[in-house]
């Protein structure tokens, strides 16, 4: 088990897909995803679709710290890519928060 200490830092970006393109977001999503893949400090991630409204996702990556995401991803070449493959498909414009696990409360 994970403690506090290693958990590192979980990004939340909630995804509103414009109207009828779902599917070509997932298409670019699965192009996409191996950018944040290559980054240093980059945990793993998941692409969740909405059930009861099937426009928008959540975007879930784990990053050993804050900076991994913020400077190591948002200030590289990589980043540029990111944004010319997905960054069309929103409406609005992504959430994006980080978080940290609080102690005692969880077993991820």
């Amino acid at each position: 088990m994970a403690t506090t200490a290693d958990a590192g830092v979980l990004e939340v970006a909630t995804l509103n897909v414009r109207a009828g393109q779902a599917a070509a977001f997932e298409a670019a999503f699965a192009q996409a995803q191996r950018l944040i893949a290559a980054v240093p400090g980059y945990r793993g991630h998941e692409l969740q679709r909405c059930i009861e409204h099937d426009q928008q996702y959540v975007l879930l990556v784990r990053w050993d710290s804050l900076e991994a995401h913020t400077v190591g991803f948002r200030q590289s070449p990589d980043y540029q890519q990111w944004r010319a493959l997905l960054h069309h498909f929103y409406d609005p414009f992504p959430t994006v928060l980080h978080y940290h696990a609080v102690a005692g409360c969880g077993t991820m």
